[in-house]
């Protein structure tokens, strides 16, 4: 569980916090409170789709309150590879997965101003989960191309959205473009206060 923070990225991590509607790192506390798992509780998003031994892709982890879930549910034989461009939820978390006992079952990475970082990771991941996080990217096209790529054929993506904050000509922009990605989109399950879609590859 490594990441870089020095130098030149340092500051376009930083332009690009600044560059897109991005959550303060602050607002990770509320997001990993325990209080949230009253309306949205991991383990019962996340059985559908995440079983032991899976490699699991989760953009914008923020301090973890989906990641240590499913690095308890991949098992000892599983890995949760998680990207954020802000520094402090990174640290947070490996904090926090250190404390668990969960360090060696979680990559933490530091997005570029480019892309995610993930190449090495293409046709081999299981399962992508997209929650409450594609709004803030600053190319949705580009995370669906990503995300399709590293899908194993027969993936699947867990896209959700906000409905109190994100609109939905926004949510069905965001579909379009998944589409345009090449997944197919198998069904739209109720998530309370979220707009989901279950994408497959």
């Amino acid at each position: 569980m490594q990441y870089e923070a020095s130098g030149k990225r340092l500051l376009q991590w930083r332009t690009l916090e600044m560059a897109h509607d991005v959550c303060p790192w602050w607002i990770g506390y509320w997001l990993a409170s325990p209080i949230r798992k009253l309306f949205h509780n991991p383990r019962s998003i996340l059985e559908p789709f995440v079983h032991e031994g899976m490699t699991v892709f989760e953009p914008g982890p923020g301090m973890g309150f989906f990641t240590l879930e499913m690095a308890r549910m991949v098992g000892k034989g599983g890995l949760v590879v998680a990207v954020d461009i802000q520094i402090r939820m990174i640290e947070n978390l490996a904090r926090k997965a250190q404390r668990q006992g969960l360090s060696g079952r979680i990559d933490l990475r530091l997005a570029n101003p480019t892309g995610m970082g993930i190449n090495d990771l293409t046709g081999k991941v299981d399962f992508v989960l997209a929650f409450a996080v594609v709004h803030e990217l600053p190319d949705a096209g580009l995370f669906f191309k990503e995300s399709f790529a590293v899908l194993k054929s027969g993936g699947k993506l867990l896209f959700s959205e906000p409905s109190n904050h994100i609109e939905q000509s926004v949510f069905d922009k965001s579909l379009d473009y998944a589409r345009r990605a090449g997944f197919k989109v198998e069904s739209m399950p109720t998530i309370r206060s979220n707009q989901t879609a279950v994408l497959v590859k």
